[in-house]
């Protein structure tokens, strides 16, 4: 035992600078060591290493103002409550379980009740049509007028016409509603097609495939979506349910497919739309000054082959061209281990404007050693400026390690990879070393609507609950909401505004909390 704890010893003094072991272990590690034994007493050195440890993960070199510390007390608190009845009973720590199945318990948490009055910077990673609640899509899109149905082959697709084509057997869903007995199962059709929520999502989806048959099938049905009037107004929502749980910037992430309007006639493009964006965005922050910006990641779909890409760029140069400001950059969607790995596109990405970022969606699979997760390599070497999921990251340490020295931010989405297969309990997710190691990183939503949950904070909760250390305290959540905003598109004079304005809303929660004592 001895001589297994020296040999650690021996390991860490190598940095002795950094650990801050006495200069005379130099030579003879081996008598060096029982000297050092011999004066450092065993609880001392331990006490030492769980400080470095704890200094060097997220937030763990910031300091707590006198109000920031009472703050800190509540929440440990009711953090080590909920934590110490998981750990004492073995079967009652929700992030265990899968977020489907225990989200009215997560929101009766102490804990959870805390990070949704917490300021939370920004969201850097969420899709335009899958951040809306389901109650909003159910109970607002799909009781508006002239929204048609077709019920075909044990499917249903929703869209709005003036006058219904006939490539289907259209039926006007108010009209269908109007019968009790259709309306019950029209209703429990249109409520599967717009959920991955299940009884048995374990059963389910027992595969990474079969969540992403299930998470694909649910855009397959957005046709009413296509329509400008409930795509403004979804657009509008997204940025309430954010704003309403304390998020003041968002950049999201948008395939910009064509829009139409069932009454006009008239359709509208990836430029057209981009610019509706902006003017929903623009009457957003008129109705609500304290929410600082949105910016749009254009991110089309991944599985396409090489013209359908040139088409791509072309639009993203347009779009930057004409909305500069308002444009973020670039990205690709969709399942990575079945769309095309960034190798089939990096010459032509390679011949982007450079002033034009990348934001690449990388490393969101449990393979190791595939085209997938290879894609971390491409999308470094492509100079992205974030990395989206970045679920096997670790398993690459000198390309994580790059990407820490290179300040490339992970955008983590906890809730969106277990649902999509990746991790069933959160005390395994692989960003846990990312925030141990203090690593860039930022928490994101990526498709709240699509499985229950709405705005932020139920990511927040199962990365401060599930993944980070039970010794994670406020101080990890104040650099994780800091990041959003440091790690964000914005420039400099903006960041420096949002941090500023950020800052007065930290002010005001620590202190709401230390009151709450």
């Amino acid at each position: 035992m001895a001589r297994i704890f020296l040999f650690i010893l021996a390991i860490l003094i190598c940095g002795q600078a950094t650990f801050g072991y006495p200069s005379d272990i130099t030579s003879s590690t081996q008598q060096h060591m029982q000297k050092f034994w011999q004066h450092k007493p065993y609880w001392q050195i331990r006490r030492k290493l769980l400080l470095d440890e704890n200094h060097e993960s997220l937030g763990g070199d910031l300091e707590l103002s006198p109000i920031e510390t009472k703050a800190n007390d509540v929440l440990m608190k009711a953090k080590e409550r909920e934590i110490y009845d998981g750990f004492i009973t073995g079967n009652t720590f929700l992030p265990s379980f899968n977020f489907m199945e225990v989200i009215s318990k997560i929101e009766k948490s102490e804990v959870f009740k805390i990070l949704r009055d917490m300021p939370k910077g920004a969201v850097l990673h969420a899709h335009e049509s899958a951040i809306a609640s389901f109650d909003y899509r159910f109970n607002n899109l799909t009781y508006r007028k002239d929204l048609y149905v077709c019920d075909k082959n044990g499917s249903v697709n929703l869209k709005f016409f003036k006058k219904p084509n006939n490539d289907c057997h259209w039926e006007l869903l108010s009209t269908v509603r109007k019968n009790p007995a259709r309306a019950k199962n029209i209703n429990e059709k249109i409520k599967q097609s717009m959920t991955m929520i299940t009884k048995n999502p374990k059963i389910v989806y027992n595969t990474v495939n079969k969540a992403w048959e299930k998470f694909n099938s649910i855009f397959d049905s957005l046709g009413y979506l296509s329509h400008r009037p409930a795509y403004e107004d979804l657009f509008y929502r997204n940025l309430q349910e954010f704003y309403e749980d304390n998020v003041m910037y968002a950049e999201i992430r948008a395939t910009l497919s064509t829009l139409y309007d069932s009454y006009d006639g008239k359709s509208y493009g990836a430029l057209e739309k981009a610019q509706l964006q902006k003017d929903v965005a623009d009457r957003f922050m008129k109705d609500h000054p304290d929410f600082i910006g949105v910016k749009i990641i254009y991110a089309p779909n991944r599985a396409v082959d090489q013209k359908k890409f040139d088409y791509y760029l072309d639009t993203l140069a347009q779009l930057k061209q004409h909305l500069p400001d308002f444009i973020a950059g670039f990205d690709l969607v969709g399942q990575e281990d079945k769309g095309k790995p960034l190798t089939e596109f990096a010459d032509k990405l390679k011949s982007v404007d450079p002033s034009i970022p990348f934001f690449f969606h990388s490393g969101e699979t449990n393979w190791n050693g595939e085209s997938t997760d290879l894609n971390l390599f491409d999308a470094i070497l492509l100079n992205t400026k974030r990395i989206g999921h970045g679920y096997a990251l670790t398993k690459h340490p000198f390309l994580w390690k790059f990407a820490q020295q290179s300040n490339i931010a992970v955008e983590i989405c906890p809730i969106s990879n277990q649902v999509l297969g990746l991790v069933e309990d959160m005390r395994n997710h692989p960003a846990a070393s990312l925030f141990a190691k203090g690593s860039p990183v930022v928490v994101s939503n990526d498709d709240p609507g699509f499985w229950g949950a709405k705005g932020l904070t139920y990511d927040f909760y199962e990365a401060f609950m599930g993944i980070m250390s039970a010794n994670s305290d406020l101080r990890s959540l104040k650099q994780l909401a800091m990041n959003s905003l440091i790690y964000s598109s914005m420039n400099d004079q903006e960041k420096k505004n949002a941090l500023n304005e950020w800052q007065v809303r930290w002010d005001a929660f620590v202190s709401k909390l230390a009151k709450s004592a």
